[in-house]
């Protein structure tokens, strides 16, 4: 098991919040997904270690990016 966490940037609602958990959740390997609006946290639990360009992908796939 693997867990990793990121800070999306640009989410405003519980849409934002579920557009982005769906996205992350289509990567190979990841079992949960947890998005703080608030903070704009998400962990991400895998059961291997999940490539930050895989994340990346998801995220803007959602209409959102990754915190630099």
């Amino acid at each position: 098991m693997s867990t990793s966490t990121y800070t999306v940037t640009g989410m405003t609602c519980g849409h934002c919040v579920n557009s982005v958990k769906t996205e992350i959740g289509k990567i190979d390997g990841v079992t949960s997904v947890d998005v703080d609006l608030a903070s704009g946290r998400v962990r991400i639990d895998s059961t291997a270690p999940v490539a930050d360009t895989d994340v990346a992908a998801a995220v803007d796939e959602a209409g959102y990016e990754l915190a630099k």
